[in-house]
């Protein structure tokens, strides 16, 4: 048995060094909106996969604030920022979609589109007004739709006594793990996600305080979601 684990611990960490490559993506779509000099600027964000999608956004824009004068927007697609894109829409170059592309950048975001869409308010912003201006309204929109980190980590499934329901409890607890689909038959089977560190200190800790009692079945592989501030597992 405790050979069997060893194995699984190894082969955790292992792969833990070699795929957990991990990213940033936004959480949700959002938006965010700024007056600098009664000119608005309003934000739009979208998590897209592909350039497609992406420009199905842009025209959704277009289309929505027709009466705007500009419609600006960046994007990052890919794991490796395959697909990189600006625009400043009419803008002085370099003013708007630039500044746009570097809070996308700024943030480590993949696989995101920001739109700001600017009503012009009368009075000239000038260069550095418009950078400030566009990047303003971008983290704004950012804010709005969160941030969350994407791993690659593994789902531990368990099945083990009542005796050890509390011993599992306070180890989920201590390491900053929450038991999922737990069921309640003859015996107790749950399941946690974890990134490969704290799959393998918790594998080993349950084997040890079960005196491997404790049924353990590890998927590796598995996309994990983290919230970029809180640091917590997200429920998938």
């Amino acid at each position: 048995m405790l050979c069997c684990i060893n194995a699984v611990l190894t082969r955790i960490l292992i792969k833990g060094w070699d795929i957990m490559k991990h990213f940033y993506i936004i959480s949700r779509a959002g938006s965010g909106e700024i007056v600098e000099k009664k000119s608005r600027f309003i934000a739009n964000v979208y998590p897209v996969k592909s350039e497609e999608e992406a420009s199905l956004y842009i025209e959704k824009a277009r289309k929505k604030y027709w009466d705007a004068r500009h419609n600006c927007y960046a994007m990052v697609i890919g794991a490796h920022d395959e697909v990189q894109r600006c625009s400043d829409d009419g803008e002085p170059s370099g003013t708007a979609g630039k500044p746009i592309l570097e809070v996308i950048h700024g943030r480590q975001l993949h696989n995101c589109l920001i739109i700001v869409t600017r009503y012009f308010g009368g009075v000239l912003l000038g260069t550095g007004g418009l950078v400030r201006a566009y990047t303003s309204a971008a983290i704004e929109g950012l804010s709005d739709a969160g941030i969350k980190e994407q791993l690659t980590g593994s789902k531990i499934s368990l099945t083990f006594d009542y005796s050890n329901l509390a011993k599992i409890q306070h180890i989920s607890t201590q390491l900053g793990l929450e038991l999922e689909e737990v069921s309640y038959t003859d015996r107790i089977t749950a399941s946690v996600m974890a990134v490969p560190d704290t799959a393998a200190e918790f594998i080993a800790q349950v084997t040890d305080n079960t005196s491997g009692q404790a049924e353990l079945n590890v998927e590796d592989g598995v996309l994990i979601y983290r919230d970029a501030d809180a640091g917590e597992i997200l429920h998938m």
